[in-house]
C-alpha cells in the first residue's frame, strides 16, 4: 500500500497476531541493512513515537525481518538512524533557506 507516499507492512508474531506497521526508513549500519517501523495507527503528533528497528536478512531470495537481540547492535542501528534523521533535517532546512 503506497497511499500518501508511505509504505506499510503486516508483521505476524509467533502467536499469529498481525500488526500493520508503517515503514519509516530502510538504512544500513555497516554492512547490515535495517528497517525502522512504527505502528500504522500511531498518532502523527504523538509526543513519543514508538519505533521498532528490525534486521533485514534474506533467505531463499525472500526478505525476512528479524528482531535484533544484541543490545549493542541495536544501539548502533538506533544511533545510525538518529544520525540519518538529523542529516535529513539539516538538508531540508538548507533547501528551505535556499528558496
Amino acid at each position: 500500500m503506497d497511499d500518501f507516499g508511505a509504505s506499510y507492512v503486516v508483521l505476524t508474531d509467533e502467536d499469529g497476531v498481525n500488526y500493520e506497521m508503517e515503514i519509516l526508513s530502510r538504512f544500513f549500519c555497516g554492512e547490515q541493512e535495517y528497517v525502522a517501523l512504527t505502528p500504522a495507527d500511531a498518532e502523527d503528533e504523538a509526543a513519543e513515537l514508538e519505533v521498532n528497528i528490525l534486521r533485514i536478512s534474506e533467505e531463499g531470495g525472500e526478505e525476512l525481518l528479524e528482531t535484533v537481540a544484541d543490545e549493542d547492535e541495536l544501539q548502533r542501528a538506533y544511533d545510525t538512524l538518529i544520525q540519518l534523521i538529523f542529516e535529513e533535517d539539516e538538508a531540508d532546512e538548507a533547501d528551505a533557506e535556499a528558496e
